[in-house]
């Protein structure tokens, strides 16, 4: 056998299994080696927990570009929704509110936000790389790139959402009569001849100077709870495995529905077996590679392969780990629909258990027990 042909993946374990004489599409299998050939643990039917940003539809404006991850791509993603969106320097996504709260990670360059709140208090800030912002449903903003643009991460609080159905500036102005708008501003109808007659979504204009030269004269005070967070300047939890932040509403306090964690998982290192008590959660993969096994009690367990721009989904208390299985660091988001971040730790659970009682069920030894378990929670470990 040449050693191109040892390069094709095929589903053969062993003695078991076969080549595929068919039509096959081999990139994609070595990118899923966990699909084709699946660890003997894996077991029944599972709904589909993996979806590449890669084959969503991608939406190409001036100023920059979206895509979105929603239930229509992943259909067991039914609590949140995300979109990967990219501003060039002065790309403006457009002033604009949404039914549901958004929550995002900057992943790279900077951006300028602008908001209020419902008692007209205005709110203007800068982010950049590592950095977060959350505006709660019904909260009008906009976002634009500076000086080197920018691309986020947003996950709003349903799998339903979609970018494209937001509420614009543009796009009710659009459909507003002339007199009415005259009306309502105090202002002669001619004010309104040259506002566009769409929506525009996004757009690019010129890259704003520092906020103080930009904003209006007249300003009302500052929110009282920012929308924005300094994710990753907050000491993370780091083990031997890695590190962890986390951001929730006892921390990022406008944060009401969305409660998230930055991970990165070492080579040779795992995100520890645990399960989330509270709410399914929504991944976001940004660096490296990863696999991860899914146990859905009734027998039924499945894996999944997954590299950067991949998103990841585990529904409600699953059992689950992630295991980074490249040379690098392994960086991914969870996010869940609650306002505070909560898991359970296999390891931690059964150290609280008695010696006893974990013997007569797993028939390990005491040697196990002394030297296995631990009272802390590691959510990252490394052997």
């Amino acid at each position: 056998m040449n050693n191109e042909n040892q390069s094709i993946p095929e589903p053969i374990k062993g003695e078991r299994g076969g080549k595929i004489w068919g039509a096959k599409n081999t990139p994609i299998d070595r990118e899923n080696p966990n699909t084709l050939t699946p660890p003997d643990t894996d077991h029944g039917t599972m709904p589909n927990l993996k979806w590449p940003f890669a084959l969503s539809h991608m939406r190409v404006e001036e100023g920059g570009w979206s895509r979105e991850t929603t239930i229509r791509e992943l259909p067991v993603s039914e609590k949140m929704a995300g979109v990967n969106m990219h501003l060039e320097p002065g790309g403006v996504r457009e002033l604009h509110w949404h039914k549901e709260a958004e929550w995002s990670f900057v992943i790279k360059g900077s951006a300028r936000l602008t908001a209020i709140d419902t008692q007209g208090r205005e709110f203007v800030d800068d982010v950049s790389e590592g950095d977060l912002w959350y505006f709660p449903s019904g909260i009008p903003h906009s976002i634009q790139g500076l000086s080197e643009g920018v691309e986020f991460i947003l996950v709003f609080d349903d799998g339903g959402f979609s970018e494209n159905s937001t509420f614009s500036i543009t796009d009710w102005f659009a459909h507003t009569p002339k007199d009415v708008l005259a009306a309502n501003f105090g202002v002669s109808e001619d004010a309104f001849d040259k506002i566009p007659d769409h929506q525009v979504y996004m757009f690019e204009t010129k890259v704003p100077g520092p906020i103080l030269q930009e904003v209006p004269q007249n300003m009302n005070e500052a929110v009282e709870e920012p929308f924005t967070f300094r994710l990753t300047e907050q000491k993370p939890i780091e083990t031997r495995g890695g590190k962890v932040w986390i951001a929730d509403s006892t921390n990022f306090k406008a944060s009401k529905t969305i409660a998230a964690a930055l991970v990165e998982v070492e080579p040779g290192g795992i995100r520890e077996m645990h399960w989330h008590n509270n709410t399914d959660e929504w991944q976001y993969y940004l660096e490296g590679e990863g696999r991860m096994t899914v146990f859905a009690a009734e027998g039924k367990a499945r894996t999944f392969d997954y590299q950067a721009g991949d998103v990841g989904y585990v529904p409600f208390a699953m059992g689950h780990y992630i295991q980074n299985t490249g040379d690098k660091p392994l960086r991914f988001l969870e996010m869940f629909k609650s306002d505070k971040f909560s898991d359970v730790s296999l390891n931690q659970w059964m150290s609280q258990t008695p010696p006893e009682l974990l013997k007569a069920h797993l028939n390990v030894d005491d040697q196990f027990i002394k030297h296995g378990l631990t009272n802390v929670k590691k959510p990252n470990v490394k052997y």
